[in-house]
C-alpha cells in the first residue's frame, strides 16, 4: 500500500493523459406507450356488474340500481358514477342486462330485450322473470337468462327455453361467426345452438367464475386460476394455471388480442412473454375487487370495481415529454421556499387538501433536484432551468445563514408555529421563524454533489461564485472541527462524523466504514477542485495514506455485511442489513470522486470501486445508479434497463397502499442482509413510490392510502437530466 501512495505522489506532478473516453451507446427518445389511470369513485355501493364503452365513445355502467355514467374524473382528479338520465325512457325502465353488439347498447329489462339504435326497431319481448343475463348472436337473435333459466329469442319471439335448477347461472357468451351460444355456471360449460336449438354440456368441474375466448380456445377462469378448453370439443388444453398475480378470478376479458384478467386483488394482463402486468391500488383502481373488464374510448381499458371505474389510458410519449410533466408536477406542487418537498397531509389522495411539509432531508432532496436542473440547464441552456437553480440555490444558502453557526447547514427552515415536530428545530434570530439542527451526512454529501456540479456546470459567473463559496464554508467547517458537523451546542451531530476515530471504529465488513471514507474523499476533492485551498488535499491523502480511507473506499461491496459478534451494539445495529441510503450517498459522492479526482491514478481506482459496486447494485435497475455509472466512460451501464426505469415510472407519485406478497406469478426469496425479496424486481408502476434512498424490492407498502405525493425532482428528473447532460439519452426525436 505504501509503494501504490509513493507512485500517487509522483503522478500528481507528471498528471498522465486520461485514457480515450469509451464509445458509450445513447437512448433514441422515441415515443413510448405511458399508461396512467382515471378514476370514478362511486358514492353507493349498488352492486356494479357491467362497464361497456359503444361506438360513439360513450360509456355505460350497469349496477344493480340501473345504469350509470362517468362523471367528470381526469388524471389525478378522480370524477364519480353518478345515474344516467341521458335518455329519459331508458333511464325509467328497470334494466337489468347490457351489452354490445355491433358496436351498439343492448339492454335487457323485465320485458324485452331493446336498444336505442337502429331506430328504436329492437325490441324483442321475453316471459323470463328476473333475468339479467343476455348476449347475442347472429341475425339479432339473443339468448338471455336469469340464475337457473335460458331463453332463446328468435325473430323477435320466444323460441327455446330451458330450465337449469341446479346450477346457477353466471354468465353467456355468443360466437358470431358460428352462431353458437355458450353458457356457464359454477360447474359446467355449455353450448347452444340456435339452429338445432340444443344445449349441450362440454365441460365439467368445480369453482368456474368466469370465461372468454381467446385464439381459438376457450378460457375458464376459476376461483384458483384458469384453464384453457378447445373451442369445439371443450377439452383442457393443459393443466390449471396457477401462477398469476393473484387466482382467484372474477372476470375475463379479450383486448387488442391480448387476455385480461380481473380477481379480488386487482387486474392483469398477459404479455407476450408469459408474464403479467399487475394493476392494483389506488394508483389504478378505486378497489382491487374486479367486476368486469372492456374496451374503452380511444384504447383505453374500463376496468370495473365494487367501488367504481378505473380508465387505464395508454399515451405515447418521450422521456422528454414525461420530463417536461413531472417538470410541472414539482413547480406547480413541490416547492417550498425553494425546497424541493412533499405534499403531505392529504385526504385519500386529493391533492386539494395537500400541504407542503417539511423534511429532515430537505437539503438532500433539493439538491437531487438542484442537480437535475443543473444538468438540464448544461444540456439545453433552458433558462427556466437556470431560474430554478437560481431559487433552490437560495434556499441552500439560507440553509446556512439562519442558524448562527458558521459553515454549519440546517436541516431545513420554516415559519415559527407550523412545523411538523418539535425535537431538533431551534430557534432562529428572526422570530418569526425557526431552524432544523441534528444535520447528518446525507445532506451534507448531497450539498457537496450540487455545489460542485453548479461550479462546474453553469455559465452564470454569480451563481458559480456562490456555489463555490457555500462549498468552501461547508468544508472549513468540517476540517476546522476535526471532521464533524458541529451543531449549536458545540458537540458533533449524530451522523455527521468523518474523524478517522468515527469511521475505523466500525469493523472493515460494516458498510459505514467503507461508505463514510469514500464520501469525505469525495468532499475534499471536490472542495479542493473548486477553491485549489492545499488544506482540502492535504487532508485528503492524510486520510487516505494514514488512516486508511482508500483501502475503506476500495473495499469490494461483497466483503460488506453483519458486525462481528465480538462488535459493539452500534456497528451491530449499523449492520443488521443493507442500508439503501447508503446506496444514495456513495452515488451522490461519485460525481465528485470520479470527475474531481486529485490524479489520473487515482481516478482509475476510483472507476473500479464504483463499477464494483454497480455491479453489486444492477439487480435494482435503478435508472439514477445506472446512468450515473456512465461517467467513468465505461460501455455497459445497463442503459436498456436505466430506460427501463424511467419508462415505467409511474406519472401518478402518490403514496397509495401497495401490496404485491401475495403474488403466485413471482418468485420470492428468504430473508436476507441485501433485503432483496423477489428473484427478480418487478416494474417500478407495480411496486411502491420509493425514493432513491429506499430498496427498489419493497413490494408491500401498507398503511398509506394516499395521505402525501412526492416530488418526481429527486426521484425521476435527476436520473433523466443527467442522462440527457452525460450524452447517453438522446434530445426527443422527431415524430
Amino acid at each position: 500500500m505504501k509503494s501504490f501512495f509513493l507512485f500517487i505522489g509522483i503522478t500528481l506532478c507528471l498528471q498522465p493523459v486520461w485514457a480515450q473516453k469509451t464509445k458509450q451507446p445513447v437512448h433514441r427518445d422515441v415515443p413510448f406507450v405511458q399508461e396512467h389511470s382515471v378514476k370514478y369513485y362511486a358514492d353507493e355501493t349498488a352492486g356494479y356488474r357491467l362497464v361497456h364503452t359503444d361506438r360513439n365513445g360513450v360509456v355505460k355502467v350497469l349496477s344493480g340500481a340501473g345504469l350509470r355514467a362517468p362523471h367528470a374524473g381526469a388524471f389525478l382528479y378522480p370524477g364519480t358514477l353518478r345515474e344516467d338520465i341521458s335518455y329519459r325512457p331508458t333511464a325509467d325502465k328497470k334494466v337489468a342486462g347490457l351489452t354490445l353488439y355491433q358496436g351498439q347498447f343492448v339492454y335487457l329489462d323485465d320485458k324485452a330485450v331493446f336498444s336505442n339504435a337502429w331506430a328504436g326497431n329492437l325490441y324483442t319481448k321475453h316471459t323470463l322473470p328476473d333475468a339479467r343475463l343476455l348476449a347475442g348472436g347472429k341475425d339479432f337473435n339473443f339468448l338471455i337468462a336469469n340464475k337457473s333459466k335460458l331463453q332463446y329469442l328468435e325473430n323477435n319471439a320466444v323460441a327455446w327455453e330451458q330450465n337449469l335448477p341446479n346450477e346457477p347461472i353466471l354468465d353467456l357468451k355468443a360466437d358470431a361467426t358460428t352462431g353458437t351460444f355458450w353458457v356457464l355456471t359454477g360447474q359446467s360449460v355449455y353450448s347452444f345452438s340456435g339452429k338445432e336449438k340444443k344445449l349441450q354440456k362440454v365441460h365439467s368441474g368445480t369453482n368456474f367464475t368466469c370465461f372468454e375466448f381467446f385464439g381459438g380456445r376457450l378460457v375458464l377462469g376459476t376461483s384458483g386460476g384458469y384453464l384453457e378448453l378447445d373451442a369445439k370439443t371443450g377439452k383442457p388444453q393443459g393443466t390449471l394455471n396457477q401462477k398469476l398475480p393473484w387466482p382467484e378470478l372474477t372476470t375475463l376479458a379479450v383486448l387488442d388480442n391480448q387476455l385480461w384478467f380481473g380477481s379480488t386483488r386487482g387486474a392483469f394482463k398477459r404479455r407476450s412473454d408469459g408474464k403479467f402486468d399487475y394493476y392494483a391500488s389506488e394508483r389504478w383502481l378505486p378497489s382491487d375487487r374486479v367486476v368486469h373488464i372492456s374496451g374503452g374510448p380511444d384504447g383505453s381499458v374500463l376496468i370495473l370495481t365494487d367501488k367504481g371505474l378505473g380508465k387505464l389510458v395508454f399515451e405515447k410519449m418521450t422521456l422528454h415529454d414525461k420530463a417536461v410533466f413531472f417538470d410541472k408536477q414539482v413547480r406547480s406542487r413541490h416547492i417550498r421556499h425553494g425546497f424541493n418537498g412533499t405534499l403531505g397531509r392529504m385526504k385519500n389522495g386529493d391533492l386539494a387538501t395537500g400541504s407542503l411539509r417539511d423534511s429532515d432531508n430537505d437539503g438532500l432532496w433539493t439538491t437531487m433536484y438542484l442537480g437535475g436542473e443543473i444538468f438540464r440547464y448544461a444540456a439545453t441552456k433552458d433558462p427556466e432551468a437556470l431560474q430554478n437553480c437560481r431559487e433552490s440555490l437560495e434556499a441552500m444558502e439560507r440553509l446556512y445563514t439562519i442558524n448562527g453557526v458558521p459553515g454549519f447547514p440546517s436541516r431545513s427552515f420554516e415559519r415559527r408555529g407550523y412545523k411538523d415536530d418539535d425535537k431538533p428545530w431551534r430557534r432562529a434570530d428572526d422570530p418569526e421563524w425557526d431552524w432544523k439542527s441534528t444535520t447528518s451526512s446525507d445532506e451534507a454529501i448531497g450539498h457537496v454533489f450540487a455545489f460542485g456540479a453548479m461550479a462546474e456546470l453553469i455559465d452564470d459567473k454569480d451563481l458559480k461564485a456562490r456555489s463555490v463559496a457555500l462549498l468552501d464554508t461547508l468544508m472549513s467547517h468540517i476540517v476546522k472541527n476535526d471532521m464533524y458537523l458541529v451543531d449549536w451546542d458545540g458537540k458533533p451531530t449524530l451522523w455527521g462524523r468523518w474523524h478517522p476515530d468515527y469511521v475505523n471504529g466500525f469493523p472493515t465488513n460494516v458498510g459505514d466504514r467503507k461508505l463514510n471514507s469514500s464520501n469525505i474523499v469525495a468532499m475534499l476533492q471536490t472542495a479542493y477542485h473548486f477553491t485549489k485551498k492545499e488544506k482540502y488535499k492535504q487532508k485528503a491523502f492524510e486520510l487516505m495514506k494514514q488512516h486508511g480511507y482508500f483501502e475503506n473506499l476500495m473495499r469490494p461491496m461483497k466483503l460488506i455485511g453483519r458486525a462481528p459478534a465480538d462488535a459493539d451494539e452500534h456497528a451491530k445495529k449499523m449492520s443488521d442489513g443493507w442500508n439503501h441510503s447508503d446506496d444514495e450517498m456513495y452515488y451522490m459522492g461519485y460525481w465528485g470522486l470520479y470527475r474531481y479526482a486529485f490524479n489520473d491514478t487515482l481516478k482509475t481506482q476510483f472507476k473500479k470501486a464504483i463499477l464494483d459496486h454497480w455491479e453489486f447494485e444492477r439487480p435494482e435497475k435503478d435508472g439514477l445508479w445506472n446512468i450515473l455509472t456512465a461517467i467513468t466512460g465505461v460501455s455497459n451501464f445497463d442503459l436498456n434497463e436505466a430506460v427501463w426505469y424511467l419508462q415505467e415510472y409511474p406519472l401518478d407519485l402518490i403514496e397509495w397502499g401497495m401490496q404485491n406478497s401475495h403474488r403466485r406469478d413471482i418468485e420470492q426469496l428468504e430473508p436476507n442482509f441485501y433485503k432483496q425479496t423477489t428473484k427478480e424486481i418487478l416494474p417500478p408502476d407495480e411496486l411502491p413510490v420509493i425514493r432513491h434512498n429506499r430498496t427498489r424490492f419493497t413490494i408491500d407498502q401498507n398503511g398509506r392510502g394516499g395521505t402525501s405525493e412526492l416530488s418526481a425532482g429527486d426521484i425521476w428528473l435527476l436520473p433523466y437530466w443527467a442522462g440527457r447532460y452525460l450524452g447517453v439519452i438522446s434530445a426527443p426525436v422527431n415524430r
